[in-house]
């Protein structure tokens, strides 16, 4: 098997563990599978979003910068062991994603590319997938780039984009957990679920991704110690923020009132359009 086919079946039985998990042990409980934005995450965010702006970043970023700036025939990581070289673009990436997304927070224009990351009301293992495309284009074009100019093994891009995921999909997940001693270092949703509550303490708090150690080391941790099963009663924002998912981009450069625009007949149809096509789908599988 290929490095490409173990990291996929990787992420295939840790998709259905974390899954198991949220289902077994949650942190909020009564938390539904298929709660509020659960398609508009998964097709739009997951799998369409995900596709197009890896064609978009590797060809047409990445490829040219490569060509024009070929760092690797003078200065190379190829002759470092793997798991060397995986950890080196672990850490330092993680090291500028905690001052980025606290920049994000602190910055009026960033935090616009980044608000619908904090949109959802249900947060669970999906939830991490939900980012503007400019802060994923951004994000991973800083992440990848330097695997590609520094010469770094082939193996590193799919190990590196698998570890992501999995952290991802575990700081977000709707699972209580504890780690102990090991939460100093290793993010978890003990911390990170907090930093998508709605409340003000948390606002500036919680920015790792992986490591914890960064918010510890910066001072930007907010660890309330709760008793196992208490979670935040707030989650997302404190402002209405648009369900369809190209209403969420265009909010970010023009504020607008989703429900207002339900006065349009075309845009009703636009609107109302998935849910319409879903329900007959519906009705036709039950009559079957």
């Amino acid at each position: 098997m290929t490095t490409v086919e173990i990291t996929t079946l990787i992420l295939v039985v840790w998709i259905v563990l974390i899954i198991t998990l949220e289902r077994l042990f949650p942190y909020r409980k009564g938390l539904p599978f298929f709660r509020e934005g659960f398609w508009v995450d998964l097709v739009w965010y997951t799998i369409i979003q995900s596709y197009f702006l890896k064609i978009l970043i590797f060809q047409y970023i990445i490829e040219p910068i490569h060509k024009a700036y070929p760092w690797s025939s003078w200065v190379s990581v190829s002759h470092w062991p793997l798991a060397l070289q995986v950890f080196f673009f672990l850490v330092t990436h993680d090291f500028y994603i905690y001052w980025f997304h606290r920049f994000q927070h602190a910055n009026a224009f960033f935090w616009r590319t980044h608000e619908a990351h904090h949109s959802g009301k249900n947060v669970d293992f999906l939830s991490g997938s939900r980012s503007h495309i400019v802060e994923i284009v951004i994000n991973q074009t800083i992440e990848f780039l330097p695997i590609i100019l520094l010469g770094a093994s082939p193996e590193v891009l799919p190990i590196k984009a698998l570890l992501d995921a999995m952290f991802g999909m575990f700081i977000h997940s709707n699972i209580d957990i504890k780690l102990g001693k090991w939460k100093y270092l290793f993010n978890s949703p003990e911390l990170h679920l907090w930093h998508h509550a709605n409340y003000k303490e948390v606002f500036h708090a919680n920015f790792s991704t992986k490591f914890a150690v960064w918010d510890y080391l910066f001072k930007t941790v907010y660890d309330p110690k709760q008793k196992p099963g208490n979670a935040p009663e707030n989650w997302g924002l404190y402002y209405d923020f648009p369900k369809d998912y190209f209403l969420q981009h265009a909010f970010s450069v023009k504020r607008f009132e989703e429900k207002k625009l339900l006065k349009y007949p075309l845009f009703r149809k636009y609107y109302f359009l998935r849910i319409n096509l879903w329900n007959l789908f519906l009705q036709k599988i039950k009559k079957r």
